[in-house]
Protein backbone atom coordinates (compact mmCIF):
# COMPACT_ATOMS: atom_id res chain seq x y z
CA UNK A 1 0.00 0.00 0.00
CA UNK A 2 2.74 2.49 1.00
CA UNK A 3 4.33 1.62 -2.92
CA UNK A 4 1.34 2.62 -3.97
CA UNK A 5 1.22 6.45 -2.31
CA UNK A 6 5.01 6.88 -2.90
CA UNK A 7 3.98 6.34 -6.59
CA UNK A 8 1.10 8.71 -6.42
CA UNK A 9 3.00 11.28 -4.69
CA UNK A 10 6.20 11.17 -6.66
CA UNK A 11 3.73 11.73 -9.71
CA UNK A 12 1.68 14.64 -7.89
CA UNK A 13 4.91 16.22 -7.77
CA UNK A 14 6.38 15.70 -11.23
CA UNK A 15 3.41 16.96 -12.66
CA UNK A 16 3.29 20.52 -10.11
CA UNK A 17 6.99 20.58 -11.38
CA UNK A 18 5.43 20.27 -14.77
CA UNK A 19 2.93 22.91 -14.67
CA UNK A 20 5.08 25.37 -12.17
CA UNK A 21 8.05 25.41 -15.35
CA UNK A 22 5.61 25.34 -18.34
CA UNK A 23 4.47 28.82 -18.74
CA UNK A 24 7.51 30.45 -20.46
CA UNK A 25 7.26 28.06 -23.44
CA UNK A 26 3.71 28.36 -24.21
CA UNK A 27 3.78 32.37 -24.29
CA UNK A 28 2.64 33.91 -27.39
CA UNK A 29 3.47 36.83 -29.48
CA UNK A 30 4.33 39.86 -27.36
CA UNK A 31 4.41 43.22 -29.22
CA UNK A 32 8.17 44.37 -28.48
CA UNK A 33 8.26 47.94 -31.08
CA UNK A 34 6.34 49.86 -33.44
CA UNK A 35 6.73 52.59 -35.94
CA UNK A 36 5.05 54.54 -35.26
CA UNK A 37 5.62 54.53 -31.73
CA UNK A 38 2.47 54.33 -29.55
CA UNK A 39 1.32 57.13 -28.30
CA UNK A 40 3.45 59.58 -30.83
CA UNK A 41 3.02 62.58 -32.43
CA UNK A 42 4.28 62.67 -36.10
CA UNK A 43 4.17 65.90 -38.05
CA UNK A 44 3.48 63.67 -41.60
CA UNK A 45 1.72 60.54 -41.27
CA UNK A 46 3.16 57.25 -41.96
CA UNK A 47 3.48 55.32 -45.59
CA UNK A 48 3.34 52.37 -43.41
CA UNK A 49 3.05 50.47 -39.87
CA UNK A 50 5.71 48.82 -39.02
CA UNK A 51 5.04 45.91 -36.18
CA UNK A 52 8.28 43.78 -34.22
CA UNK A 53 6.96 40.56 -32.00
CA UNK A 54 9.37 39.12 -30.07
CA UNK A 55 8.78 35.39 -32.20
CA UNK A 56 8.19 34.83 -35.72
CA UNK A 57 4.77 35.80 -37.54
CA UNK A 58 3.54 33.69 -39.90
CA UNK A 59 2.73 34.68 -43.51
CA UNK A 60 -0.45 34.22 -45.33
CA UNK A 61 -3.63 35.27 -46.81
CA UNK A 62 -5.71 37.36 -44.56
CA UNK A 63 -3.64 36.10 -41.57
CA UNK A 64 -2.79 39.00 -40.30
CA UNK A 65 -4.54 42.68 -40.61
CA UNK A 66 -4.67 45.87 -39.85
CA UNK A 67 -7.33 48.43 -39.37
CA UNK A 68 -6.46 52.70 -39.09
CA UNK A 69 -9.38 54.64 -38.15
CA UNK A 70 -9.12 58.15 -37.94
CA UNK A 71 -11.24 60.86 -36.99
CA UNK A 72 -15.24 59.91 -37.02
CA UNK A 73 -13.93 55.81 -37.80
CA UNK A 74 -12.68 56.41 -41.29
CA UNK A 75 -10.28 53.68 -42.21
CA UNK A 76 -7.06 54.37 -43.92
CA UNK A 77 -5.43 51.25 -44.19
CA UNK A 78 -4.22 50.45 -47.61
CA UNK A 79 -5.39 47.87 -49.85
CA UNK A 80 -3.00 44.49 -50.25
CA UNK A 81 -1.22 42.19 -48.14
CA UNK A 82 1.55 43.07 -45.50
CA UNK A 83 4.87 42.40 -45.49
CA UNK A 84 5.81 39.11 -43.28
CA UNK A 85 9.91 39.27 -42.43
CA UNK A 86 10.32 36.83 -39.27
CA UNK A 87 9.68 38.43 -36.53
CA UNK A 88 8.29 41.83 -38.11
CA UNK A 89 4.97 42.48 -40.02
CA UNK A 90 4.82 46.14 -42.70
CA UNK A 91 1.29 47.01 -43.13
CA UNK A 92 0.64 49.55 -46.21
CA UNK A 93 -0.94 52.81 -45.32
CA UNK A 94 -2.93 55.51 -47.06
CA UNK A 95 -1.65 59.43 -47.03
CA UNK A 96 -3.63 60.32 -43.63
CA UNK A 97 -5.76 63.32 -43.72
CA UNK A 98 -6.48 65.41 -41.12
CA UNK A 99 -4.61 66.48 -38.29
CA UNK A 100 -5.96 64.44 -35.21
CA UNK A 101 -5.72 61.28 -33.37
CA UNK A 102 -5.62 57.88 -35.05
CA UNK A 103 -5.78 54.73 -34.28
CA UNK A 104 -4.34 51.15 -36.01
CA UNK A 105 -5.96 47.70 -34.91
CA UNK A 106 -4.16 44.35 -35.84
CA UNK A 107 -4.35 41.24 -35.79
CA UNK A 108 -1.44 38.53 -36.23
CA UNK A 109 -1.31 35.13 -36.35
CA UNK A 110 1.63 34.21 -34.16
CA UNK A 111 4.26 31.20 -35.76
CA UNK A 112 2.19 28.71 -32.88
CA UNK A 113 -1.36 29.31 -34.76
CA UNK A 114 -2.63 31.83 -31.86
CA UNK A 115 -3.89 35.13 -33.07
CA UNK A 116 -2.60 37.91 -31.02
CA UNK A 117 -4.32 41.04 -31.41
CA UNK A 118 -3.69 44.58 -30.20
CA UNK A 119 -3.80 48.35 -31.03
CA UNK A 120 -1.66 51.82 -30.67
CA UNK A 121 -2.75 54.99 -31.20
CA UNK A 122 -0.72 57.85 -32.75
CA UNK A 123 -1.25 61.78 -33.56
CA UNK A 124 -1.25 63.43 -36.99
CA UNK A 125 0.28 66.77 -35.73
CA UNK A 126 -0.52 68.70 -38.95
CA UNK A 127 -3.03 67.81 -41.77
CA UNK A 128 -2.21 65.57 -44.93
CA UNK A 129 -3.90 65.44 -47.87
CA UNK A 130 -5.38 62.00 -47.85
CA UNK A 131 -8.33 60.74 -48.66
CA UNK A 132 -9.92 57.62 -46.36
CA UNK A 133 -10.78 54.44 -47.96
CA UNK A 134 -13.89 53.57 -49.34
CA UNK A 135 -16.13 52.01 -45.90
CA UNK A 136 -16.74 48.40 -46.32
CA UNK A 137 -20.20 48.65 -47.98
CA UNK A 138 -19.33 51.26 -50.40
CA UNK A 139 -16.29 48.79 -51.29
CA UNK A 140 -19.19 45.73 -51.54
CA UNK A 141 -21.50 47.85 -53.80
CA UNK A 142 -18.47 49.00 -56.47
CA UNK A 143 -17.89 45.04 -56.50
CA UNK A 144 -21.02 43.26 -55.79
CA UNK A 145 -22.95 42.27 -59.28
CA UNK A 146 -26.61 42.97 -59.25
CA UNK A 147 -28.98 40.11 -58.42
CA UNK A 148 -29.27 37.35 -55.93
CA UNK A 149 -25.44 36.69 -55.72
CA UNK A 150 -25.74 33.11 -57.85
CA UNK A 151 -25.24 31.05 -54.90
CA UNK A 152 -27.19 27.98 -54.16
CA UNK A 153 -30.98 28.52 -52.71
CA UNK A 154 -31.30 27.78 -48.97
CA UNK A 155 -34.22 25.86 -49.39
CA UNK A 156 -32.21 23.30 -51.70
CA UNK A 157 -29.81 22.48 -48.72
CA UNK A 158 -33.06 22.24 -46.17
CA UNK A 159 -34.57 19.55 -48.96
CA UNK A 160 -31.24 17.89 -48.97
CA UNK A 161 -30.89 18.01 -45.06
CA UNK A 162 -34.32 16.68 -44.80
CA UNK A 163 -34.04 13.63 -46.91
CA UNK A 164 -30.70 12.69 -44.93
CA UNK A 165 -32.55 12.61 -41.62
CA UNK A 166 -35.96 10.87 -43.37
CA UNK A 167 -33.58 8.26 -44.72
CA UNK A 168 -31.26 7.70 -41.74
CA UNK A 169 -34.46 7.53 -39.73
CA UNK A 170 -36.30 4.69 -42.07
CA UNK A 171 -33.40 3.03 -41.86
CA UNK A 172 -32.52 2.76 -38.09
CA UNK A 173 -36.27 2.05 -37.56
CA UNK A 174 -36.15 -1.04 -40.00
CA UNK A 175 -33.00 -2.32 -38.24
CA UNK A 176 -30.33 -2.53 -40.55
CA UNK A 177 -32.60 -4.28 -43.50
CA UNK A 178 -31.57 -7.75 -42.93
CA UNK A 179 -34.04 -10.39 -42.23
CA UNK A 180 -34.89 -12.38 -39.53
CA UNK A 181 -33.48 -15.73 -40.49
CA UNK A 182 -30.10 -13.57 -41.05
CA UNK A 183 -29.48 -12.72 -37.60
CA UNK A 184 -30.16 -16.04 -36.02
CA UNK A 185 -27.22 -17.24 -38.05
Amino acid sequence: MSRVVSLLLSCLVALTAAVLTAPAALAHNVLISSDPKDGAALETGPQSITLTFDQPVNAGERFNTISVLGPDGTHWEAAGEPTVRDNSVVFPVLPLGPAAEYTANYRVLSADGHPVSGQLKFTLTKAGTGTPAPTPAQAADAVAPAGDGGGVPIWVWIAGAALLLGGGVFFALRGGGGSKEDAGR
